[in-house]
């Protein structure tokens, strides 16, 4: 599965089953986290055989179950955080998705377990992203047009118009899609609406956009 696949077979997915991933599956998905660890400057923290982060109130209104492995995403203090775990952490949850794993991204229905998972002085954690072997593989959600998130100083090149498609693609909290991307010259510029984790929505659709556009380091992250 390349990873425009991953792409267009990722859906969130909130029930889990009690199948654990462990053995080359986990020691890959580790390897990969060091990777983007080492990468970004980001301490994301993969948290396995930890349920009680997904037993409370909260979890079960968000129609969680069976939560018991999540990746925890810390980094530094600073503006561009989000951005950068949003960035980061999809390319987790689509390597993922090539190894048969099932995510969801989650941003406030979750417990804090002390303990679990290290948040330094100088760090904070943004959210987490629930992880392991998913009782269905999710169902797709509904698209806003290209044009409606996109635009153009002439003709839309092949290369912007496959990035925005990946974009649409994307995850974005509550599925509202607010982000919007521009191509002036040669140059793309992509900017958050307004909204709840808007600016990790931002940074996971920027991933998607370069993956499917072909270019990477476009936004410099």
């Amino acid at each position: 599965m390349d990873l425009l696949e991953a792409m267009r077979q990722r859906h969130s997915v909130r029930s889990y089953t009690d199948r654990s991933f462990e053995g080359a599956v986990r020691e890959k998905l580790q390897q990969f986290v060091d990777q983007c660890n080492a990468d970004s400057g980001l301490h994301m923290q993969l948290v396995p055989e930890e349920p009680k982060a997904f037993d409370g109130f909260m979890a079960h209104y968000g129609k969680f179950s069976g939560v018991k492995n999540y990746i925890a995403m810390v980094g530094p203090k600073g503006a561009d955080l989000e951005e950068r775990c949003g960035y980061y952490g999809e390319k987790i949850v689509l390597y993922a998705q090539q190894l048969g794993l099932n995510t969801c991204w989650v941003g406030l229905t979750y417990s804090k377990i002390k303990g679990a998972f290290q948040v330094g002085a100088a760090e904070k954690l943004c959210c987490v992203i629930a992880i392991g072997y998913g009782s269905t593989q999710g169902s797709s959600h509904k698209s806003k047009a290209i044009e409606a998130v996109s635009k153009t100083d002439g003709a839309m090149p092949e290369w912007f118009r496959n990035g925005v498609e990946a974009a649409l693609l994307a995850p974005t909290a509550m599925n509202q899609q607010k982000f919007d991307f521009a191509l002036t010259g040669d140059q793309v510029s992509a900017k958050a609406g307004m909204g709840f984790y808007s600016k990790v929505d931002l940074g996971i659709v920027k991933y998607h956009f370069e993956a499917g556009a072909g270019k990477t380091g476009l936004f410099g992250i």
